[in-house]
């Protein structure tokens, strides 16, 4: 099995647990909780800021102090309707308790205390197409570099048709040099429709150095410390997956690969 690929650890509870220990890196960490009804999880952020994307079912939560009430509304992710999301800054507590079974994404990142905590979604985000042909997919930007709602995260979601490609054309942003490109770490939790189903994901370098062509299933996590990094749905198979970003400053700034230049 490839280094790469991170399968969860169980069904229920915390079934995913990436650290920047764990993967080998700096910056960006991810954690998924499947919660039935009823059960409850609280975590402190310490010395990171959070992300909390309902991405399916729905939970009350806690945090930094605050009650915010019910978020989510889709119970199944790919209805594609808006995430709702929780930003909670570095050294807080949040709690959620899950009003329906609800499965919760924790994305992190290095927190500087430079934002207070704050509701993302579902209102002003909207899904927006890229891409056309085969290479169609929709996106949900949920704290990209144009939303000022955190310090170091950048997240998005992107629903991939059966038979199209997405993350392509192939890029990379692995050298902290801007504005020509910069170094971000990312994580790609993916779902699969029907979910019996598989995808595939590339990680190559230019030089040859990394190159893994990873078969991923439904609730597995990809992690892609440098080089590009293409996915592909085959037909009969709709691709999800949540993207978690992250590096010494907040800009995703990206090479095409030498093969694809004629594309971009």
């Amino acid at each position: 099995m490839s280094h790469l690929l991170r399968k969860p650890f169980g069904t229920h509870g915390k079934v995913h647990e990436i650290t920047p220990q764990s993967a080998g890196w700096r910056y960006v960490g991810f954690a998924l909780y499947r919660l039935r009804a009823g059960e409850e999880v609280a975590e402190a952020t310490g010395t990171r800021e959070v992300i909390l994307v309902m991405v399916e079912g729905k939970a009350a939560f806690h945090a930094a102090g605050q009650d915010w009430g019910t978020l989510g509304d889709r119970m199944d992710v790919f209805e594609k309707t808006p995430p709702h999301c929780l930003y909670v800054p570095n050294d807080c507590d949040w709690r959620a308790v899950a009003q329906t079974d609800c499965t919760i994404a924790v994305c992190s990142a290095p927190g500087l205390g430079g934002h207070e905590a704050r509701r993302i979604g579902p209102d002003g985000i909207t899904l927006t197409q890229r891409g056309d042909g085969p290479n169609t997919r929709w996106i949900n930007n949920i704290a990209m570099e144009t939303e000022d709602y955190c310090d170091s995260l950048l997240v998005t979601e992107v629903f991939t048709p059966a038979g199209n490609w997405s993350s392509y054309p192939s890029h990379r942003h692995d050298e902290d040099d801007f504005p020509r490109i910069t170094y971000l770490e990312e994580t790609y939790y993916h779902r699969l429709n029907p979910a019996n189903g598989w995808a595939i994901q590339r990680v190559y370098t230019d030089d040859g150095s990394l190159d893994e062509c990873i078969a991923v299933k439904d609730g597995e996590v990809v992690l892609v410390p440098r080089g590009h990094h293409p996915c592909g749905a085959p037909h009969g198979f709709e691709l999800y997956y949540l993207n978690v970003m992250a590096g010494p400053r907040r800009n995703w700034r990206f090479i095409p690969a030498p093969e694809i230049e004629h594309l971009m």
